[in-house]
């Protein structure tokens, strides 16, 4: 191991042999978005497979989790797993031996464009249980059951193709944007439009060795301003419940390992796109909550017992109550709507430390008793749509940090599910590179 390799081990990170198609495959019909997009939407994935028809696509190579539920899943994993062969098979790949790739995405909504860094990271440093300790962290809860179905689809699977996006609190810019300054110097591997209003990919090897220098010594940096009991370094963003299926897997196939056998088997690291919290292309939007068949009473008893005491305030608009519960002025707040109109509440001492956590603890009460069942909602105005109508309550969440979100992970282990996403669905990871995860 090369004294940089060894630099970078130490971090969890680890260069990767990467393989995209060769030249002449039509990139826009091999990308498709991540497989946990459009659950709800089966059309969407049938106009997929209508437009990439016998094309070589990581369609083939997936499991859209639109259909999870159907009656024979087997049949889509053995499928799945055999045109892995098949395209390994048939050449259809270059590899990139022992290199990061840097990539850049735009979007309609983002035409600037966010920057990331595809990586291995290592899954000995990662744990997805609430209160570990780990370099590389859960930033939502980890829903156990998610995982054995998804394990079915890797544990015989020859190739993985990420959908997973990491986070680093990198408030200097100095990881991934010093190679975005000058990737003009560096070998673009590919330049693609996306289908489905995806918008553009593009990306660069990195593989000099001043350049892989040069991320090791930022990441030290990084990792020396945090607390050594403490240490996160890495914080999931999206595919959570995929970097925990790998982190599964592994735990499965080290146990018939030797300790040598273990040190570089390929399925002890998972791809990743590591991207900057700060960067400004990346979109951090809070997820809504809408309540089914509950009074503002009962709503209000609630709430006064994850509190020390809340008010309230009118508000006219929804425009009016996103202004409010973005000013600091030391209340924990969030926004009400319901058929007779619009609130803030402020909280005062409040048992979670932000407004998302306190909520959940409210919805949890309201669960278990049976008093409403809740949704998860994208969109200010769908949600205040919903909130108005009879019976039902919106609850409108303020912003997320980006300047407090790793300290909030750190103080409360992790968010509650669906605080945040990271953009709409059109925005998410389309999958492009491959990496061997079997010797």
């Amino acid at each position: 191991m090369s004294n940089v390799a060894q630099h970078l081990a130490q971090y969890a990170l680890k260069c990767a042999d990467i393989m995209i198609p060769k030249p002449g495959t039509d990139l826009t019909k091999w990308a498709v978005v991540a497989c946990d997009q459009y659950t709800s939407e089966p059309e969407y994935w049938e106009q997929v497979a209508d437009y990439v028809k016998d094309a070589p696509s990581t369609l083939n190579l997936i499991y859209p989790e639109v259909y999870l539920e159907e009656a024979d899943p087997q049949k889509r994993i053995k499928s799945i797993n055999e045109t892995m062969q098949a395209y390994i098979k048939q050449g259809i790949f270059t590899t990139y031996p022992n290199c990061f790739f840097l990539v850049h995405r735009t979007t309609d909504n983002c035409p600037g464009g966010r920057w990331g860094l595809l990586v291995t990271l290592d899954l000995e440093h990662y744990d997805y249980a609430k209160d570990s300790r780990t370099l590389i962290r859960a930033t939502e809860g980890t829903i156990l059951s998610r995982i054995p179905p998804r394990k079915e689809i890797r544990r015989n699977a020859p190739l993985e193709l990420p959908h997973i996006m990491v986070l680093i609190n990198d408030a200097k810019r100095s990881v991934i944007e010093p190679l975005a300054n000058k990737n003009d110097t560096l070998e673009k591997v590919y330049d693609t439009e996306l289908m489905a209003n995806g918008g553009h990919l593009s990306a660069w090897k990195v593989d000099r060795q001043e350049d892989l220098q040069a991320i090791a010594l930022a990441v030290e940096a990084m990792h020396a301003e945090l607390d050594p009991s403490n240490p996160l370094l890495f914080a999931m963003g999206d595919g959570n419940h995929s970097l925990a299926t790998a982190k599964s897997c592994w735990e499965d196939i080290k146990q018939g390992l030797s300790e040598d056998g273990r040190k570089n088997h390929p399925a002890r690291y998972a791809l990743v796109e590591l991207e900057n919290i700060f960067d400004p292309g990346l979109a951090f939007e809070p997820i809504h909550r809408v309540l089914f068949n509950l009074s503002r009473q009962t709503f209000l008893e609630e709430i006064a017992k994850v509190c020390e005491s809340y008010v309230v305030s009118k508000a006219s608009s929804k425009e009016e109550v996103l202004q409010q519960i973005n000013v600091n002025d030391g209340l924990q707040k969030f926004g009400y709507c319901d058929a007779e109109g619009f609130l803030v509440i402020g909280m005062r001492e409040s048992k979670a430390s932000i407004a998302a956590g306190t909520l959940q603890l409210v919805i949890d009460s309201l669960l278990a008793q049976k008093l409403a069942t809740v949704d998860y909602i994208h969109g200010v105005e769908v949600a205040a749509n919903l909130g108005k109508k009879k019976g039902n309550i919106a609850l409108i969440l303020p912003d997320v940090s980006k300047a407090t979100f790793f300290d909030t992970i750190i103080k409360d282990n992790a968010l509650p599910r669906k605080t945040f996403s990271m953009g709409e669905a059109h925005e998410k990871r389309y999958y492009m590179e491959a990496r061997r995860i079997q010797p």
